[in-house]
């Protein structure tokens, strides 16, 4: 069991992980991620390290932490009256987002701090529930609509092999490309 799988979901446990995650973007904003310490953000936080410590096990998954939170996303996605439209909207968005320098680094620290994969998980469960609800849309206004896992295969899995790996190669034309994939490729003809 990891620190936050044991941490309590209320009360001080929520006070001392929204103080930290304060302290912790507030000191990237002020010095720099590569300048942060344990001791450091406990002391703006007003916790002990051993406080950070015993709930994080290390600055590498405090940041995972941090991060996965950042990625959350704030609205749900915007209603463009189709399918196609917002599928293409969205995966812009998603891409200028996540491809963006603080999206990138809030990804590779959702990541390098993973050991169990849970923050991977949860990420992409913000982007499950980001495209279900897209496709919600469109099938209660009778469009025909794959499935979520075709999506995630289709548009977010390339955007994101893109945005780590091949960085140079982006544009909203991308995007867009994509979801035409999935369109004239993957769906059944009417």
């Amino acid at each position: 069991m990891t620190p936050r799988a044991a941490a309590r979901p209320g009360g001080r446990s929520a006070r001392v992980q929204q103080s930290v995650h304060t302290a912790v973007r507030e000191l990237q904003a002020e010095h720099g991620r590569d300048d942060l310490t344990v001791p450091q953000i406990a002391a703006r936080a007003g916790v002990t390290p051993s406080t950070v410590y015993r709930r994080w096990g290390s600055l590498s998954e405090l940041l995972s932490d941090v991060a996965v939170e950042r990625l959350r996303p704030e609205t749900q996605p915007a209603d463009h009256g189709n399918l196609r439209e917002d599928l293409e909207h969205w995966a812009a968005d998603f891409l200028e987002e996540m491809s963006s320098p603080p999206g990138r680094s809030y990804i590779r620290d959702a990541l390098s701090g993973d050991p169990d994969g849970s923050n991977a998980g949860q990420c992409s469960g913000y982007a499950v529930e980001q495209v279900t609800t897209i496709l919600h849309r469109a099938a209660e206004r009778g469009e025909d609509v794959p499935d979520t896992d075709t999506v995630m295969d289709h548009i977010v899995a390339p955007l994101m092999y893109r945005i780590l790996f091949r960085p140079g190669l982006l544009d909203p034309r991308y995007a867009r490309d994509l979801v035409t994939t999935v369109f004239y490729r993957l769906m059944p003809l009417p």
